[in-house]
């Protein structure tokens, strides 16, 4: 068989768990290559969630869920500044609108506390109403001074950002699409691409992780798809909503419909959570956005719908076993890190490291003298000071052409998105990087012009531009009436 490559390690998927574990194994010497299916990484639930950073009192005491989320949560104190992540610590409320709720928040309490989770308390009415002057139906609420919120697509390009500055390799557009094993062991990763020769294999392909699993042999568990829709505020709207992040009492299935802030300014409501078949089905419908503006409108009455921007969804990757999937696999060579549904995004560092310990005791893994745990400091134009922005355009011309009006983002920041590591190669990819397209009017106004420097930057044509996926072209190139291209 040729190969394409060869790697100690593979890891299959491209998520905040996929390039968690990514970083995770590059402070070793060890040979690591990711792959993911899609033009780019983070491009399943990792965009489309809640962003929160979970204390850790919801998932059953004992469970991985519990123990991940909980260590992950005190890593990400760490790796904020390492990784120069943007991360609010905001903290969270259970929020109580009736007695028999009180006493949910109490067993919450006593869980978290079993969890390890610090400083939770149950606060009174007034108490809640200093901290959310919106919450008007709130009764009582259990505060988590440990919870936050931070930027998912960001955290997952940072660690796979690191992670190749210390030698790993990420490779986009390749999907999985067999094994070869010999005497039950896996000894290669079949894909689109070509065959790559390898020792181990990470499977974090989020809601195909079972799918992956299968093609290796292990049938052990299921995964199926949780759709959540979202409703997303302006920047106008938080004054109304709220400054941290709110939970109502959880339902079963669900941590329920909340009203959250974001590192940006935002607010949304949701997520509803609807079982699912289809692993692709990421729309938004008329009687979810109903049912989430009436479950928000429990905790926060006058809802300031007309500061809504846009809707949105996202799959969750819920297994059979109700637990996260974490180590070493039946079959040979293979380590499953899959279920990865909240608290997914907080556990993932923890998760990282889970995997690690796993792989240490399949193969020899020794430490490198030389691993790079931090990153250089990102440059946020709008949060630059008047001389710092003057400073920047005397440099680099490209920062003063302001290119998103909503966000003030400029040429430079997008230019630079594309030719940094695992750089930008669509509209979408570009928007998750540096919120060009995310502001009020939704790219209507900055769309064609980031095309139009993809197309530069990437040297390609315009026509050859994606939004995001496969064939997700914008333009077409220009034919006369007789069918050939003028």
């Amino acid at each position: 068989m040729d190969f394409i490559k060869e790697a100690d390690i593979v890891v299959v998927g491209g998520g905040v768990v996929g390039c968690a574990i990514l970083r995770e194994l590059s402070r070793y010497n060890v040979k690591c290559v990711l792959l993911e299916k899609e033009p780019d990484i983070a491009c399943g639930t990792t965009k489309a969630n809640s962003a929160i950073l979970h204390a850790g009192f919801d998932a059953p005491t004992g469970s991985m869920k519990a123990i991940t989320n909980v260590l992950g949560n005190r890593l990400y104190h760490q790796l904020e500044d390492e990784l120069d992540l943007d991360i609010k610590w905001t903290g969270s409320l259970v929020v109580a609108v009736n007695d028999e709720e009180v006493e949910t928040l109490k067993e919450l309490l006593e869980r978290g506390k079993n969890n390890g989770v610090q400083g939770l308390e149950i606060l009174n009415r007034e108490q809640v109403l200093e901290k959310e002057p919106n919450l008007t139906t709130a009764v009582a609420a259990l505060w988590a001074p440990s919870a936050g919120v931070c930027w998912p697509f960001e955290a997952a390009l940072r660690f796979a950002q690191c992670a190749v500055q210390n030698g790993a390799e990420v490779i986009r557009n390749c999907r999985v699409t067999g094994f070869v094993k010999e005497d039950g062991k896996i000894v290669a990763v079949e894909t689109n691409l070509g065959a790559i020769k390898t020792k181990c294999v990470i499977n974090a392909a989020g809601v195909y992780a079972d799918e992956i699993a299968y093609l290796a042999g292990d049938d052990s568990f299921k995964i199926h798809p949780r759709k959540g829709e979202y409703i997303l505020f302006d920047k106008t709207a938080c004054n109304d909503l709220v400054y941290g992040v709110v939970f109502p009492t959880p339902a079963k299935n669900s941590k329920g419909i909340l009203v959250c802030t974001t590192t940006h300014g935002n607010t949304f409501i949701g997520p509803n959570a609807n079982d699912m078949e289809d692993k692709e089905d990421t729309s938004v419908t008329a009687g979810g956005m109903d049912q989430i503006i009436a479950s928000a409108r429990k905790l926060i009455p006058n809802l300031p719908m007309g500061a809504a921007i846009t809707e949105f969804a996202g799959l969750r990757a819920v297994s059979d076993t109700g637990d996260f999937i974490i180590g070493a696999s039946e079959v040979e060579g293979l380590f499953n890190a899959a279920g990865m549904q909240s608290p997914g995004l907080t556990a993932a560092p923890a998760v990282a490291e889970e995997i690690a310990e796993a792989v240490g005791k399949f193969m020899p893994l020794e430490k490198k003298a030389d691993f790079k745990a931090a990153l250089p400091k990102q440059i946020h134009f709008t949060r630059l000071t008047d001389n710092e922005k003057h400073d920047l355009i005397e440099k680099d011309p490209l920062f003063g052409r302001v290119i998103c009006r909503c966000e003030t983002v400029t040429e430079g920041e997008i230019v630079a998105a594309i030719k940094a590591p695992c750089g930008a190669n669509t509209v979408d990819a570009v928007k998750r990087r540096t919120r060009a397209g995310m502001g009020r009017c939704q790219g209507g106004f900055c769309g064609p012009r980031v095309t139009q420097i993809l197309a530069r930057e990437l040297g390609i044509s315009v026509a050859d531009v994606l939004k995001e996926r496969k064939d997700s072209h914008l333009y077409y190139e220009k034919t006369d009436v007789k069918g050939g291209q003028e």
